[in-house]
């Protein structure tokens, strides 16, 4: 549940060179979905994932091993180096790494956790492992590194393109998952929320399917070694107002707009901000808006340094599968999305 299959999934593309990859970030839905593209090309793949692991610890180890069919199933803490050799690696040799995981909320003492300090213990326990290879699924937004998840994780890239190792740093754009969540607002009669007029940002949104498809294929690709790869799906980029105008259509209803103001989001940093101070999970809560207000006023897609714009044509695209698509499918009953920690709405 929650993707759509990918026509690669009818006719996988075996890879030249199977290899054993140790696979991080699993029971995400762009874990499940790269998992089964790696095992699909033909490569051995063990996956570590904790006991109870899914969205507020839903999956337990039976249902993680259904999930992750054709793949060994490992439990541990990945953040505990111990427990990442002893059941991870388990002293034995990988040829690569890939990596899909990531802090559960962004927040900033998970995001140095996870993003940073984990993925360095992985790094090392992959070099110790024989490991040559490295695909890391990072993010788009990193480019414009405001945030504590977005320093994390540029400070996790510069040390795996310094260590040594064959790296692909891919940097996708926004997930179908992250815009969907409004679905159920509009069925209900509900405006559709933009911030602004709707138009402040863009992305080229990229299914799960064809992301995949990309992450695994960056082992056998030698022109995506060594590089930090931007990504979007196919089509043009995509506003937010566009986005409920084609829900509204899709459910043949006139559009409805609630046109929020950005400042609203500011005064409530400020707020939670200065009662931070004093209460410090108040301090974890103005960081999370502080997340909301960035992906509500930039856009998810190459960043030009030289006139700090961003830029629709430069931001690459690959696979088959459209937003519009999978709108689609959510308004027939056809998928039903899993958005786990990181939705907007």
């Amino acid at each position: 549940m929650g993707v759509l299959p990918h026509p690669a999934d009818a006719t996988p593309l075996r890879s030249q060179r199977p290899r054993r990859v140790f696979v991080l970030g699993a029971t995400g839905t762009i874990g499940r979905a790269t998992v089964r593209a790696l095992v699909l090309r033909g490569h051995d793949v063990v996956c570590f994932v904790r006991p109870r692991a899914g969205v507020r610890g839903s999956l337990a180890p039976d249902d993680s091993a259904r999930l992750l069919a054709g793949a060994t199933v490992r439990f541990g803490d990945v953040a505990d180096p111990a427990s990442l050799a002893r059941d991870g690696f388990c002293g034995e040799t990988f040829d690569a790494v890939v990596s899909c995981l990531a802090s559960r909320t962004g927040a900033t003492r998970d995001a140095w956790a996870i993003d940073h300090r984990a993925h360095l213990d992985v790094l090392a326990a992959a070099r110790r492992a024989g490991g040559a290879q490295f695909v890391l699924l990072s993010a788009i937004c990193v480019q414009k590194p405001l945030l504590a998840f977005q320093k994390a994780k540029l400070a996790f890239e510069k040390a795996l393109i310094e260590s040594g190792l064959t790296y692909s740093i891919v940097r996708p754009t926004a997930f179908f998952k992250s815009l969907s969540g409004q679905l159920d607002r509009v069925r209900q009669g509900k405006p559709f929320l933009v911030f602004g007029d709707g138009k402040l940002t863009s992305c080229k949104p990229i299914s799960d399917g064809d992301l995949a498809a990309y992450l695994a294929d960056c082992l056998d690709d030698d022109r995506r070694w060594n590089r930090v790869l931007p990504i979007g799906g196919p089509g043009p980029a995509i506003t937010p107002l566009q986005q409920g105008e084609q829900l509204f259509k899709l459910l043949g209803r006139p559009p409805l707009f609630r046109h929020v103001p950005v400042r609203m989001l500011d005064v409530i940093i400020a707020g939670l901000g200065a009662a931070g101070r004093i209460v410090p999970s108040l301090a974890e809560k103005a960081e999370l808006a502080r997340i909301g207000r960035y992906y509500a006023t930039e856009s998810m897609l190459v960043l030009d340094s030289a006139t700090d714009r961003y830029d629709a044509d430069a931001t690459p695209s690959t696979g088959s599968e459209t937003l519009f698509d999978f709108y689609a499918g959510l308004v027939s009953g056809a998928v039903a999305p899993e958005r786990g920690d990181h939705a907007v709405f």
